[in-house]
C-alpha cells in the first residue's frame, strides 16, 4: 500500500522537492508484516525505463532516506544519458540493516511495489544487496536486472562498475599528469566493497600503491588476505594521506567542507554516489583548490550498462567494450570543464541534459524492452 501523511505541510515538502529536479513520482511503501519501508524515485523517463538500483540501509531518519533516493535516482538519469542507454532515471532505498533485517518476504513485497509501476522503474542491486535479493524480487515481478548467469541475468554487476571506474581514473590521470598509466600512482581507496574490491584488484594489477579503509574491519582483512602489498588505514585518516588519486568507493557526501580542507591528491575519481555533499558548492570548492574531479555518474556507469544488456541479451564482451567507453567520455569532459573554465560536474550535467533535452523537443520515445 501507498503511505501518504495527514499533514499537508508534508507533502509540500515532499512535493518540492520533486520540483526543485524535476523528479516525476515517488512512491512510499510500507508493508507491517515483512517490516517493509521503501522509497522509490522515478526522476525522468525521456530516454527510457527508469532503471537503477535498490539500496537497503539504516538510515537515520524517513526525512534522510528520502533524501538519498532523490539525489540518487537524478544521478541515475545523468549516469544513463552520458553512457548513451536508452535508459531513464531511478532508485529505490529500503530502511533497514541489511545485515540482520533481510527476509524473502519483505523483498517479494518489494517486488510488488516495483511491479505496480508497470515497468517506469527497473530495480537492480546497490548497497546492502546481493543477486540473491534480485531473485526474490524477480518472483513478483519482471522488472528486475542483475539476476544470476543461470537464470539468464548477467550476476553482480560490480565487477564491471570497477572496470568503468578503473578507465575513468585512467582518464582522469591522463588528464591530470599526462598520462594514463596508474603504475606507481598512489591511490586511497574509501570503501572495501565489491566494487572497492574489484577496484583494488585492477589497480594492484597495474602496480599502483593502494591504501585501503572501511569501517568493517572483516571486509578489510578479506582483501588484505588476497592482495598483502596493499595497505590498511582507519577510517578517520584516509582523507589526510599524501596520494596522487582519491577514491570514495562507500556512501556519499565524503567531499565536503571538512574533508577537502584535509584532502593532498590530484584527482578524485571512485564509484560512490553523489560524492560531493553539495555539488555546487563543492563542485566549485574542488576546482578551485585545483583537484581533478571525476564525477561519479561518469565514471560509475559501468554497473548499469552491464545490467542494459542484461535486458536486451547479455554479452559479456559487448558490455565491457561499451564501459571502456567511459575513458573517451571522461577526456571529453574534462576538455569541455577546461575550455569553459566550469567545474566537472558541470560540464557533465550539461551534457547529459543536452541528450535529454534533444530527445525530449524531438518528440521521440522510447521502445520498451518488455
Amino acid at each position: 500500500m501507498l503511505s501518504t501523511s495527514s499533514k499537508p505541510a508534508q507533502a509540500e515538502v515532499v512535493l518540492g522537492r520533486m520540483e526543485k529536479h524535476d523528479h516525476e513520482e515517488v512512491l512510499f511503501c510500507y508493508d507491517r508484516p515483512t517490516g517493509l519501508k521503501a522509497i522509490i524515485a522515478v526522476h525522468n523517463t525521456t530516454l527510457g525505463p527508469a532503471l537503477g538500483g535498490t539500496r537497503m540501509w539504516p538510515y537515520a531518519s524517513e526525512a534522510e532516506a528520502l533524501n538519498d533516493v532523490l539525489r540518487l535516482s537524478r544521478g541515475m538519469t545523468y549516469k544513463s544519458s552520458l553512457a548513451g542507454l536508452d535508459l531513464g532515471g531511478g532508485k529505490a532505498v529500503i530502511i533497514g540493516d541489511s545485515r540482520t533485517q533481510k527476509t524473502e518476504a519483505m523483498f517479494r513485497r518489494f517486488g510488488q511495489f516495483v511491479h505496480s509501476l508497470n515497468g517506469r522503474y527497473i530495480t537492480a542491486e546497490d548497497v546492502g544487496m546481493s543477486v540473491t535479493e534480485m531473485v526474490n524480487i524477480k518472483k513478483e515481478t519482471k522488472y528486475v536486472a542483475g539476476l544470476p548467469e543461470e537464470m539468464g541475468g548477467s550476476g553482480d554487476p560490480s565487477p564491471v562498475t570497477s572496470y568503468g571506474v578503473y578507465c575513468g581514473m585512467k582518464a582522469a590521470a591522463k588528464t591530470a599528469f599526462g598520462s594514463d598509466d596508474l603504475s606507481g600512482r598512489k591511490v586511497s581507496i574509501q570503501g572495501a566493497g565489491n566494487v572497492g574490491k574489484g577496484l583494488v584488484t585492477l589497480l594492484v594489477k597495474e602496480g599502483a600503491s593502494v591504501f585501503l579503509t572501511d569501517i568493517h574491519d572483516e571486509k578489510l582483512a578479506a582483501v588484505r588476505a588476497e592482495f598483502p602489498t596493499i595497505t590498511l588505514v582507519k577510517p578517520e585518516v584516509i582523507h589526510d594521506l599524501d596520494v596522487d588519486i582519491h577514491s570514495p568507493c562507500a556512501l556519499g557526501a565524503t567531499i565536503n567542507d571538512e574533508t577537502l580542507e584535509r584532502l593532498k591528491c590530484s584527482v578524485i575519481a571512485g564509484a560512490a554516489n553523489n560524492q560531493l555533499a553539495d555539488e555546487t558548492i563543492h563542485g566549485k570548492a574542488v576546482m578551485k583548490k585545483g583537484i581533478l574531479y571525476a564525477p561519479d555518474f561518469l565514471i560509475n556507469a559501468g554497473g548499469i550498462i552491464n545490467c542494459a544488456w542484461e535486458m536486451k541479451g547479455y554479452n559479456r564482451k559487448a558490455a565491457l567494450k561499451q564501459t571502456e567507453g567511459i575513458q573517451d567520455t571522461a577526456l571529453r569532459i574534462f576538455k569541455a570543464s577546461a575550455d569553459l573554465d566550469i567545474p566537472t560536474y558541470l560540464a557533465a550535467n550539461q551534457t547529459a541534459e543536452h541528450r535529454i533535452t534533444s530527445i525530449r523537443e524531438a518528440g521521440l520515445r522510447y521502445a520498451s524492452p518488455w
